[in-house]
């Protein structure tokens, strides 16, 4: 059987002015697949998710979204994105968790149509599959920050999307609470089927959690299933990253 890509990228190259950033990037992205997406601070990774989310256009390359050109991709609403938000999100917001995973529907069905019984459903539906059922009528703003990412996720999956992209979901988000809620990821991913892309500097959380990783420092050093990319020793991760690094393993 063929595999089916949701995301795939060929020769893409992108600069601001003079300045290089992302270099002859080659990346495909399975559909079902968990990719952590790696790199040291300004490797590219977050101009690398404005071209994957048509912010940015590629000044070389093609990019492809569930085999469509980007350039002709019109059903968006495909497609969930979540921030660092938890880090900046204005505390004193006034709306409850369900008002706020809601809002989720709108990108698919338009501003002003009302919610259907099937909406509804869907709303609670994603509120439970992040474990905040218990939240729903609670104001957002009285929530830590990895529950606030958690509704922000509850958003993004609302609308039932394919992929789901996080760039540095767990920025705010208490020490002690960060291995749940890579479980949490990864039970959207094995129980719904979503397709992840995880923007992440935790190189040793993703290996226990993630199919796939792509290591990014302009150039794609590595893109490969997570076995191969656990074998590499610290010595070639170093070399990708530019200095020093040691992997830590958060399984205890």
């Amino acid at each position: 059987m063929e595999t089916e890509y949701v995301l795939e990228m060929e020769h893409v190259s992108f600069r601001y002015e003079k300045e290089n950033v992302l270099e002859d990037i080659h990346l495909a992205v399975p559909k079902g697949a968990f990719l952590g997406l790696v790199g040291p601070n300004g490797s590219g990774k977050s101009t690398l998710l404005k071209c994957v989310l048509g912010l940015l256009k590629p000044q070389q390359g093609h990019i492809s979204l569930f085999g469509t050109p980007i350039e002709s991709f019109k059903e968006w609403y495909r497609i969930g994105f979540v921030s660092q938000k938890a880090n900046s999100f204005n505390s004193g917001f006034p709306a409850t968790v369900y008002e706020v995973v809601a809002s989720g529907l709108t990108a698919k069905r338009g501003m002003f149509r009302f919610f259907t019984k099937n909406d509804k459903q869907a709303v609670l539906e994603a509120i439970e599959a992040v474990g905040m059922s218990a939240f729903a009528k609670r104001n957002i703003g009285e929530l830590s920050g990895g529950q606030q990412q958690r509704v922000f996720i509850a958003r993004a999956i609302v609308s039932k999307p394919e992929l789901l992209i996080l760039d540095e979901p767990t920025v705010g988000v208490d020490i002690h609470h960060v291995q749940n809620f890579y479980n949490m990821l990864d039970e959207l991913n094995q129980r719904l089927g979503i397709t992840l892309i995880l923007v992440t500097h935790d190189v040793g959380t993703i290996t226990e959690k993630v199919t796939h990783v792509a290591c990014l420092n302009k150039h794609l050093y590595f893109h490969g299933k997570a076995e191969e990319f656990e074998k590499l020793g610290e010595d070639a991760l170093s070399q990708f990253y530019g200095h020093s690094l040691h992997v830590l393993s958060h399984q205890h």
